[in-house]
């Protein structure tokens, strides 16, 4: 309720009765103190909408780890692919980085981000495609997992038809940057349309095998499958913000593998939905940006929600779920006041 318009509409006869009796004048400073209290409110619990830069920096892309990031020597360092293959390999690192290079712009996202959450980060990543590694070490015609370990005693999997048909590759460069001690260095897998927990960190070895391999979290009961869910967020305007005239709501979408086809907004509770305008990403793997105008809104306070589609069809759900076993869900919404 706006506390503003409170008594306007009382009877001059009661007015009167209220001044004479000094009611009124109580009433009065009542609703003057209430406002004053409303507007404290909302100035207490706005934030401050976010600045999301297409590409994450290195410094500011999310990091969750295992572990705390080991230290590796180059020079001492090698990978190794063995398993049920006929022509096991051992890699240097200058063996890896002489081999012909992909890159590639993957959004990555952790499997325990909230519903808008900040552990999810998007960036320009250069490698070597998973694919010709195996392909090299000639695989049995029984294996049925790629098995991934890192040097800080991590592991995960994923299927040998996502490690050969899903543009997975092994990172080595970070926006141009050689990679960090944080996220990963020497060499990294980096696996389209999966959450971080099968973006194996600081990889020494790979090991295919003729068996659904249960990883570090798998065996915790965690999902195996490990596919991204459509989500979306709003960034701009932040929670509680109060805007004026006509404002550009603002914010990301993703769906991990597949790309976003619609970004929609509701005004009212999810009765009516309104498409926003979905920005060209250069990459069907990574988030999109998305913006809205909402042109001259009357005066009020609104709870709007966002929702996406991605372009094989896959809707975001409304069912609010935590991380364990396979990822959060949920609609982001935020509530805004229009003066």
């Amino acid at each position: 309720m706006d506390l503003r318009k409170v008594n306007t509409r009382i009877s001059i006869n009661r007015r009167a009765f209220l001044q004479y009796t000094g009611v009124g004048l109580i009433s009065s400073l009542f609703a003057k103190q209430a406002e004053g209290a409303n507007f404290m409110m909302k100035k207490f619990l706005a934030l401050p909408p976010k600045t999301t830069p297409f590409i994450t920096s290195n410094e500011n892309f999310y990091i969750v780890n295992y572990s705390r990031p080991p230290h590796i020597d180059p020079n001492g360092w090698s990978l190794e692919i063995s398993g049920r293959v006929e022509r096991p390999l051992h890699l240097s690192y200058q063996e890896i980085l002489k081999r012909p290079p992909i890159e590639k712009m993957v959004t990555l996202q952790c499997i325990d981000n909230e519903v808008a959450g900040e552990l999810i980060s998007n960036a320009v990543w250069k490698g070597v495609s998973l694919r010709s590694l195996i392909e090299e070490a000639r695989p049995h015609r029984l294996v049925e997992d790629v098995a991934m370990y890192g040097a800080d005693l991590y592991f995960d999997s994923i299927t040998l038809d996502r490690a050969m048909n899903y543009d997975v590759f092994l990172a080595y460069e970070m926006n141009g940057r050689r990679l960090s001690k944080e996220h990963g260095f020497p060499l990294r897998a980096v696996v389209p349309g999966l959450y971080g927990i099968k973006n194996v960190k600081w990889l020494n070895k790979i090991e295919l095998v003729d068996h659904d391999f249960k990883g570090y979290w798998q065996q915790k009961g965690w999902t195996d499958e490990g596919s991204i869910k459509v989500t979306s967020r709003i960034d701009t305007p932040g929670p509680y913000n109060t805007v004026t005239g006509d404002y550009t709501l603002s914010g990301i979408a993703f769906s991990g593998y597949n790309g976003i086809r619609d970004v929609e907004l509701s005004f009212d509770g999810g009765k009516r939905w309104t498409p926003s305008v979905i920005e060209p990403s250069p990459s069907p793997y990574s988030w999109v940006a998305w913006k809205y105008r909402w042109k001259n809104p009357k005066p009020g306070a609104y709870q709007i929600s966002v929702k996406a589609t991605d372009r094989i069809g896959r809707n975001q759900t409304d069912f609010i779920a935590r991380a364990f076993p396979d990822g959060t869900s949920g609609l982001h919404s935020v509530v805004i006041f229009v003066e």
